[in-house]
């Protein structure tokens, strides 16, 4: 008996719409990636994942209402808060202040992803691939890298705005840090503060909350992006399948 012989065009024929466009499908899917399509996954999902996280912290509450990466004072604060803690309504003055602090942060999240954006677009191969290539949060460190500066210089004027702001008795945050740090200081600086070891604070508290806030930033950013490389469902386009997915199978 003659083997029966179709050739592939005449195969195709036979074939519905829908099986050829899996056949093309899965034949795209099974070629190597290309420089191009590295570059546009990765740049995709950084843009996916740091709008994610912007608008998050974004929100009401987004940092107060998070344990995560909820903004409190330094812990040389403390002094501040045991003693405003002991007056009628002084533990609500202190989580005022924390709340203005983190409303402060959630209004600057609202202009982060641009930042974010602008360093993206700057990516080149070589980060690609590093970054293809890397630990669960290798964008974020990218990001982190590009843009604090930035970030840094956004945050901190409306961090320092609030704790400027003025308490009961006339007297804001900053200065009752200040008021703080120095009487401390001049302890630490004494024959007595130097026998038993104590070391003076020299610490602004608006760079200390600014750090903080953007240290929750990249916190959730860096989860953003753990998601994409390691839950398929994450992946919402066909280029980050197609990206990340070959990363997996490597």
């Amino acid at each position: 008996m003659k083997k029966l012989f179709v050739s592939f065009p005449i195969l195709l024929i036979f074939m519905s719409c829908a099986e050829l466009s899996q056949v093309v499908k899965d034949f795209g899917a099974n070629q190597p990636l290309t420089q191009s399509e590295v570059i546009s996954g990765l740049k995709q999902a950084l843009v996916i994942g740091a709008d994610s996280a912007a608008k998050t912290l974004a929100k009401t509450n987004g940092y107060y209402g998070d344990e995560l990466v909820k903004i409190t004072l330094p812990p040389q604060a403390q002094t501040i808060t045991d003693n405003l803690s002991k007056i009628p309504g002084g533990e609500k003055m202190v989580e005022d202040v924390l709340l203005r602090i983190n409303r402060a942060a959630e209004d600057a999240a609202r202009e982060a992803a641009p930042i974010f954006a602008k360093a993206i677009s700057q990516m080149t191969i070589q980060d690609g691939f590093k970054i293809l290539n890397g630990e669960t949060d290798a964008a974020t460190q990218y990001l982190r890298m590009q843009t604090y500066d930035e970030l840094y210089d956004l945050y901190k004027p409306k961090i320092k705005a609030s704790v400027e702001k003025k308490l009961a008795g006339n007297i804001s945050t900053a200065e009752a840090w200040e008021t703080l740090t120095s009487q401390w200081n001049r302890v630490a600086q004494s024959f007595i503060g130097q026998m038993a070891d104590l070391e003076s604070v020299e610490m602004e508290l608006d760079q200390y909350l600014t750090e903080k806030a953007l240290d929750g930033l990249f916190l959730k950013l860096a989860n953003e992006e753990k998601e994409i490389r390691t839950n398929a469902e994450a992946r919402v386009t066909d280029l980050l399948r197609r990206v990340f997915g070959s990363t997996n199978a490597q």
